[in-house]
């Protein structure tokens, strides 16, 4: 009853601000005996609180109320006594929630989305369980704000609130999977990786995803694409079977011709398998393959990984480069003294790989250098290094062992030792060939103290002891003084000499053998002991022995498989390329393993997404096609009025670039320009089956190069008559006409100054007069250099200089080329891998038909079409004016309104960007 009646008279100070001081006291003090009360007798007698106060409890609530109110004085009031008792030393935590609740929650409702989302960060970062609750309520409140840059924001509060709540797991799920769906590019990277730190086990939230977030992947920030394709790599290898199975063929075009009979089909199942690949699959390869080319190397290095992982065997190689590439980086790669070891391993390693006939002297010299370093470790790393390139390079071999036996002399015992080691292992490729060698190292014997190097000495004796007659039974004699004193791998080789040397000289050693037998028989070590008794079971035979002793020469003679020198790096597959497990070679805490292939793909239809295409798409491209238009005239109403030469640059700068922008979707509706042209009879330098030919094809759509408001009364513009240029075959032509809308004669209308310097042009004979209301057209030639770069030159008068702009559409810098279909399939066989770029679309409900896609892509871009007999499938072939290179473009047409767009040509920049117009060019109605 007491609490109902204190949440009812909170409820009337709420309603009612305006208390009088007499009923806010009656309350107070009301509220402070209910509290007494509560806390049971004797409460308050033994710290009765000053008069005119309340107790510390009521005071708390007191101040609570205040920074809830909407006043900014009662708050600021508030403030002044929270920071008065924690002066005084009082605990004041339990206010905590309601500042930060009341104060920061100002800033959170900021107009500024800038502010917003830093009270958004400051609030996430405060790391006090106790405001959770408000935290949540932010967050949640976040993720629907109109700016992406906060929603962004709130996908990072998710990680932190994770971390200090783990609690909160299902509440920020919900979160998580709203933010999911945002199509902002921006949000995209954050959300993922809030996905990935709070569930990562959640593939449910990807599935409506999927294609969202492949399609988005180019344009995302370059950290968040790392993100997205670990998390798609991941994800893909529990969605899609394997692109390596054993016994399929790879055939994404899997489709049986009308007539095959049904005695093929019976064969056809006995033979293997096409693998048919799922077309999401498809479609993460196809969207991060260009990718490659990302100034983020981290970028690249993620999908390298997922290429490796996912791509099949003939796709790998997309993402693979020749060893030979760098070559001419390899002092790059040379060691430097202030490396740390685990570097100067790498370093080494890399060295190694990128060893070859050509660079091998150069690389020994280099490992000479190292074998010298006081790294012990580095050290013995070098001569393994050493072993491996005389194990590759077969030329090279006698020099590295010549060098490896030069280090048998060297003062420190762990480069001896491990030369000693290496040795033995290429001895064993040709140990015909080394006699000298073995005969060397058994001089050398006394000096060596390692156990590994002389059990390696006594093994490589005893192996090839009927090459070296003399020397083996002399260091066996000296290995019989010394047994007792040895270490035990020591001792087992000794053993295995003498009984080598029994089989194959036993009238030298037959005492030696026996002695040595005798003193490993009482050996403290068990396992000497062991190999003692079976030795002298094997080699000496006597009543009890067996069979097996017939056989002693074949098992301890035996010739033994040389041993493979391997990479330290080797068999690293089994964690995830670009771990930090895949560099440590240890599992490390935090990896997650890739899951195995699918035996059966889970079913695909969880991916489809319903959507309701909106009716007139194109209505936003016209209203921004209109706007340019406003802001043009209203900028050239700005230079009439100012005068301005700057002015007049930008205007037309903005007026070029909204012309390029708008000649896609304003070529449909005009008509077409069929000119008749010369043939190109001056391209001789490309082969005949490759000629490029004249085909001029679409509209032309003219540009505004100079409005007359800003010209003082000249115009101009520019169109692109799509000929090849006579003075020059590498110029783009351009035809503009001028005209003066001025009551006054024009005169000495000529080209002046152009930038960058570089640009190389062929300037117009200068118009001596033009008459007032007349128009001239003139030709000029421009050489783009195969880029989009805009042209700045000045268009000069007698009396002024206007500062122009050219950009051209990346379609205006192509000349067709006439290409048979088999020319056309050999030589985009050529432009395979980083040179192919494709895409998939869904037209536009009236480009579908043949006649009108043709009449799309080549109003586009200068191509022409190659003639093939398939109806589905559209081929245009083309070559850059500048450098000739040649640009195929393939456009096949899929089920109801899908084709898929591939532009083949070594000019990357140029097809994408080719590309691109093309998706805006079929897609837009």
């Amino acid at each position: 009853m007491k609490a109902a009646l204190v949440s009812a008279e909170n409820l009337q100070l709420s309603l009612q601000p305006e208390l009088s001081q007499e009923e806010q006291a009656l309350t107070r003090a009301r509220r402070c005996h209910d509290h007494k009360e509560a806390q049971g007798p004797g409460y308050g007698h033994q710290n009765p609180p000053p008069n005119n106060q309340t107790c510390f409890c009521c005071q708390n609530d007191e101040l609570k109320e205040m920074l809830e109110s909407n006043k900014e004085s009662l708050k600021l009031e508030a403030m002044k006594r929270i920071i008065g008792l924690i002066a005084k030393g009082k605990n004041a935590s339990e206010l905590f929630p309601a500042v930060v609740k009341n104060v920061a929650n100002k800033n959170i409702e900021d107009p500024n989305q800038l502010i917003r989302a830093s009270a958004l960060r400051v609030l996430s970062s405060i790391r006090v369980p106790i405001i959770v609750p408000i935290m949540m309520l932010a967050i949640k409140e976040s993720a629907s704000d109109m700016s992406p840059y906060v929603r962004k924001t709130s996908a990072h509060a998710i990680q932190k609130l994770y971390s200090l709540d783990p609690e909160q797991r299902e509440h920020l799920i919900e979160v998580i999977e709203k933010l999911l769906k945002d199509k902002s590019t921006l949000v995209a990277g954050s959300v993922v990786m809030a996905f990935e730190e709070v569930c990562p086990d959640r593939i449910d939230l990807i599935h409506k995803n999927y294609r969202k977030l492949c399609n988005l992947l180019v344009d995302v920030e370059e950290w968040g694409q790392v993100v997205i394709i670990s998390m798609l790599t991941r994800y893909a290898r529990t969605q899609f079977t394997s692109p390596w199975q054993e016994g399929v063929s790879f055939d994404e075009n899997n489709e049986k011709a009308f007539y095959d009979s049904d005695s093929e089909e019976k064969r056809d199942e006995t033979e293997t398998k096409p693998y048919m690949m799922d077309p999401d699959h498809r479609l993460l390869l196809r969207n991060t393959k260009p990718l490659l080319q990302s100034r983020n190397t981290a970028v690249v290095m993620a999908v390298a990984q997922l290429y490796w992982h996912l791509a099949p065997t003939h796709e790998v190689s997309a993402v693979t480069k020749s060893l030979g590439m760098f070559e001419p980086y390899m002092k790059s790669f040379y060691v430097r003294s202030t490396d740390p070891t685990h570097i100067k391993t790498l370093k080494l390693e890399i060295l190694t790989n990128l060893a070859n006939e050509a660079n091998i002297s150069t690389i020994l010299r280099e490992f000479q250098t190292y074998v010298k370093s006081q790294d012990k470790a580095f050290a013995a790393a070098t001569i393994q290094a050493i072993g491996r390139c005389a194990t590759n390079i077969s030329e090279v071999t006698d020099t590295c062992l010549n060098g490896l036996v030069l280090l048998l002399s060297n003062r420190d015992e762990t480069v001896v030792a491990e030369s000693v080691v290496v040795i033995k292992k290429l001895l064993q490729t040709q140990p015909t060939q080394h006699s000298e060698i073995i005969k060397h190292m058994a001089k050398l014997f006394d000096k060596i103290t390692v156990a590994m190097a002389r059990a390696s000495i006594l093994w490589l004796i005893g192996e090839y002891c009927e090459r070296v007659p003399k020397i083996a039974p002399d260091v066996l004699r000296k290995m019989a003084k010394s047994f007792t004193s040895e270490e035990d791998i020591v001792k087992l080789q000794i053993v295995n000499l003498a009984a080598k040397l029994y089989l194959t000289n036993s009238k030298q050693t037959k005492l030696l053998t026996q002695y040595i037998l005798n003193l490993g028989k009482y050996d403290q070590n068990y396992d000497i002991r062991d190999r003692t008794r079976f030795i002298r079971q094997l080699i000496v035979p006597n009543e009890k022995s067996g069979a097996l002793s017939k056989y002693a020469r074949r098992i301890l003679l035996a010739p033994k498989p040389a041993p493979l020198l391997q990479s330290a790096f080797k068999d690293r597959d089994r964690y995830q390329l670009g771990t930090l497990s895949h560099s440590l070679n240890l599992k490390a805490s935090g990896y997650q393993e890739l899951s195995d292939w699918p035996a059966v793909a889970p079913d695909q239809s969880v991916r489809n997404v319903e959507w309701v295409p909106t009716v007139g798409k194109s209505k936003p491209a016209k209203s921004a096609k209109s706007e340019d238009k406003f802001y043009s005239d209203s900028e050239g109403e700005q230079v009439d009025r100012k005068g301005s030469k700057n002015s007049s640059s930008s205007s037309n700068d903005s007026s070029s670039s909204s012309s390029s922008s708008s000649s896609s979707s304003e070529a449909v509706s005009e008509p077409l320009a069929l000119t008749p042209g010369p043939e190109a009879g001056f391209m001789t330098s490309h082969p005949s089956s490759l000629q490029v030919t004249v085909q001029p094809f679409g509209p032309v759509k003219s540009h505004e190069l100079l409005h007359h408001m800003s010209g003082k009364g000249l115009s101009a513009r520019y169109h692109f008559p799509r000929q090849p240029f006579l003075y020059q075959p590498s110029m783009v032509q351009l035809q503009i006409t001028l005209t003066n809308a001025s009551d006054q004669p024009l005169e000495g209308i000529h080209l002046g100054e152009h930038s960058p310097a570089s640009l190389t042009l062929h300037r117009f004979s200068p118009v001596e007069r033009l008459e007032p209301q007349a128009s001239v057209t003139v030709s000029m030639g421009i050489d783009f250099n195969d880029s989009t770069q805009a042209a700045n030159f000045q268009l000069c008068t007698k009396e002024a200089e206007f500062s122009v702009s050219i950009q051209p559409a990346v379609g205006e810098l192509l000349l067709p080329a006439s290409l048979t279909q088999a020319d056309f399939e050999k030589e985009q066989g050529k432009l395979l891998g980083m040179n192919e770029t494709s895409a998939t679309i869904t037209m536009a409900e009236g480009h579908c038909s043949s006649a009108v896609l043709n009449k799309q892509v080549r109003s586009m871009a200068n191509l022409g079409e190659v003639i093939t007999g398939h109806n589905n499938t559209h081929r245009f072939a083309g070559r850059t004016v500048s450098s000739g290179a040649l640009v195929l473009v393939t456009v096949e047409k899929r089920e109801a309104a899908d084709a898929t767009i591939t532009v083949n040509t070594d000019k990357s920049v140029m097809a994408s960007m080719l590309l691109r117009d093309l998706k805006q060019a079929l897609a837009s109605a």
